[in-house]
């Protein structure tokens, strides 16, 4: 048996590297939105092996009230707590125990339960009773932020909006907070409370300069009351009164303080709020204010000109303020897979310049390993709008992304590099302003016919410069800060081995997109020679030239690979059997890529349509039907359409987490030619009658195609579905 004793405290030597499971158990009336269980961790024990394999030193773990005694304590079910954290202990991992995680407890109780403080304090020492070892507990998480959630808000349960609800429910979880640390220490005298909070500054036009001081005071209010400073003198000491606190109810925080061990910030691109009472600048939705006058309340990242404050701000902050060590406590971004690189090296640079500056700060925590789900709208709605972490949850199995391979590095107390930190995160560019009287004006995306490249930094090389899908990986490398070439058949002939040679010394890039080859699909019939050159020898070339230099390969295939003889999706261990001379070259630079280059990533992807391209079969089809004139559209054969955004979005994401082999990627759905163009119509606001249905037959097609060439995956589902995407597709027509 391991004794307390045996527990490794806290290293004061460097930063620790910790990490944290998504764990959120929020109430919406009668709802319960539990992430354990959307994400399936409550169901696989196995994910604690993947967490420790990355070398975290302790891991924010939920052993949560909701779950574990739902009806009372005495009927509470230990039974997956007990396997979860038998598994901890044996991986030598030290739990930070959270008991509730922006809930609001079982449904006997509610954040403005009088019962609530004691109810959860009989569970915290029946926690500490059958897990006597651990020393570190989180009781509550955000408090501040789930009392705004819950009381100011109405976002959660018990809905309120209004100032009494909002300091009641905080004054319930502070004092939850102090009686749930005495019960366990009463078990474990050496149990220490790492408090998490939310952190974040609120920035104002000189008007509104009294609301902003007002909620940058509020925001400290549950540290201030922990750590016994909100007396009299205290700025917010009448607000709490006239919210309906007591004179006692203060006192009970002065008499017996519970300073937290280790103040733990949480904070998001998203934590700092502008304030600003120019309505017109800004969309109705932000529109609010105060008893005085209306303003604004937005994202200050999205319209405060010097941008965000930054975790080194508010670690300066904290530890001015309050003098105990700190950790960041959550980091974790919803976005593209080098801006979560980005962010990441944001936090662990400005921990460690804290700690340069003599801040103590004991850790930095990669939150959300498994991911999120519909965190983009505050978790009021199970939409299934999925944020990856650490591991992405969609496959059989979590499926390690590039943010593990840096957490593996960091953990191990080596430097990590990526060509992708290069470049500055999305929250530090100027076109991250959206609304103010400083946002940017950008008419359209940039153009892609110039290259971006921030100096020093190794690009992306696309190939394909004239092509929709060349096109839209150089568009979308450029909004996402990517560095990147792209080259046209001058700049560089993918089936000349000396012009590919020379092309990837000239420009050094880290990866190569090969986004080039011949696509007319019924010439290839007559043209053999060259469509196999620029398929099926220009990509093996080009896997030949990446092998002897180095650089990962991201090359294309198709659909048509396969002979369509099955009746349900294709996966990427389906046998091919073409029917085309495309879809024979496909398949044979399929294999000849994977051959010579282990490393290369294939993707499998079917009809694609796209904003950007007017080209593609629906664009004309609509366009056609716009102008009143008919479209005939084959019904007969079933393929999985595919959003070029998403295609190439997703490409990238593969290409960064450093995958290989044969991925599908298409939008989930199976349609025929018919379906596409009718479901188009319905989201455009288009009647049918214009459209034709016939056979593929009569069409006078040269090649042959399967009549099901749907596709799925059994590597992981990773783009939306076809209705979705869709939608997205109108819009943006709409827009440009």
């Amino acid at each position: 048996m391991q004794r307390i004793s045996d527990i490794q405290p806290f290293s004061t030597a460097d930063i620790e590297l910790w990490g944290g499971v998504e764990c959120t158990v929020n109430r919406v009336g009668d709802c319960y939105f539990d992430q354990i269980e959307r994400t399936g961790h409550a169901s696989r024990l196995d994910d604690l092996d993947l967490f420790a394999d990355l070398g975290i030193r302790a891991l924010r773990y939920p052993i949560l009230w909701e779950r574990t005694a739902p009806d009372s304590l005495e009927r509470a079910d230990w039974t997956w707590a007990d396997a979860r954290m038998e598994r901890i202990r044996a991986l030598n991992v030290r739990p930070i125990v959270g008991l509730v995680h922006h809930g609001s407890g079982p449904p006997h109780t509610s954040l403005v339960d009088p019962g609530f403080a004691e109810g959860l304090a009989a569970y915290a020492r029946a926690v500490a009773q059958r897990y006597p070892w651990v020393l570190d507990y989180t009781p509550v998480n955000e408090p501040l932020t789930t009392a705004r959630f819950s009381g100011l808000y109405g976002h959660w349960y018990p809905h309120g909006r209004d100032r009494q609800t909002f300091v009641r429910a905080l004054l319930t979880q502070c004092r939850a907070t102090v009686l749930a640390m005495r019960a366990i220490r009463e078990v474990t005298p050496g149990a220490r409370l790492i408090q998490t909070e939310d952190m974040g500054t609120t920035f104002s036009t000189c008007r509104l300069a009294y609301q902003a001081q007002h909620e940058n005071q509020r925001r400290l209010l549950s540290l201030d009351l922990l750590c016994g400073r909100l007396d009299s003198r205290h700025p917010l000491w009448q607000y709490c009164l006239a919210s309906g606190a007591s004179e006692d109810e203060l006192h009970f925080f002065l008499d017996a303080p519970a300073p937290p061990d280790v103040i733990g910030i949480n904070y998001y691109v998203t934590s700092d709020r502008w304030l600003d009472h120019r309505l017109a600048h800004y969309p109705a939705w932000s529109h609010g204010g105060n008893e005085r006058e209306a303003y604004a309340d937005v994202e200050a990242v999205r319209a405060y000109r010097d941008g965000i404050s930054g975790h080194l701000a508010q670690l300066r902050a904290l530890w001015a303020r309050y003098g105990r060590p700190l950790a960041i406590t959550e980091v974790h971004i919803g976005s593209t897979r080098e801006q979560q690189l980005r962010w990441l090296d944001e936090a662990w640079r400005a921990a460690r310049q804290a700690r340069d500056e003599g801040i103590d700060i004991r850790a930095v925590t990669v939150w959300a390993l498994l991911g999120s789900l519909d965190w983009n709208q505050l978790v009021v709605r199970a939409d299934g709008f999925y944020e990856t972490g650490a591991f992405d949850i969609r496959a059989s199995e979590p499926r390690p992304t590039a943010l593990a391979g840096m957490i593996r590095e960091l953990g191990a107390g080596r430097s990590y590099s990526h060509p992708a930190l290069s470049s500055p995160g999305w929250w530090r560019r100027p076109d991250s302003l959206l609304w103010g009287p400083h946002r940017t004006h950008i008419e359209e995306i940039p153009s892609v016919a110039q290259t971006t490249v921030p100096q020093g930094a190794p690009p992306i090389l696309i190939t394909g410069a004239t092509g929709a899908l060349g096109q839209a990986f150089a568009r979308i490398c450029e909004l996402r800060g990517l560095a990147y070439r792209l080259l046209s058949r001058q700049d560089m002939d993918i089936a000349d081995a000396a012009s590919v040679r020379a092309a990837l010394v000239l420009h050094q890039p880290w990866a190569v997109i090969n986004a080039a080859g011949y696509v007319r699909i019924d010439d290839a019939e007559r043209e053999h020679e060259r469509c196999r050159r620029e398929n099926t020898f220009g990509a093996i070339v080009m896997a030949e030239a990446c092998r002897e230099l180095g650089i990962r390969l991201l090359t294309f295939s198709s659909d048509l690979v396969f002979d369509g003889a099955q009746a349900r999706p294709y996966v990427e261990s389906d046998q091919v059997g073409p029917l085309s001379v495309y879809g024979v070259s496909k398949a044979e630079a399929e294999r000849g890529v994977l051959t010579t280059l282990e490393t290369a990533l294939v993707v499998r992807t079917s009809t694609f349509f796209g904003p950007w391209d007017e080209r593609n079969f629906l664009s004309i089809a609509l366009r056609e039907m716009a102008a009143g004139r008919r479209v005939r559209a084959a019904s007969d054969a079933l393929i999985s359409p595919t959003y070029v955004p998403d295609l190439v979005h997703t490409s990238l994401e593969l290409l960064l987490d450093g995958e290989h082999g044969v991925w599908h990627l298409a939008n989930r759905g199976a349609v025929s030619c018919a379906d596409l163009v009718r479901l188009g119509a319905d989201v455009a606001g288009m009647h049918h009658h214009l459209i034709d249905e016939c056979t593929t037959a009569t069409l006078g097609l040269l090649a042959s195609r399967p009549t099901y060439s749907v596709l799925g995956s059994e590597r992981g589902a990773l783009l939306p579905t076809l209705e979705e995407a869709l939608q997205r597709f109108v819009r943006e027509q709409a827009r440009i």
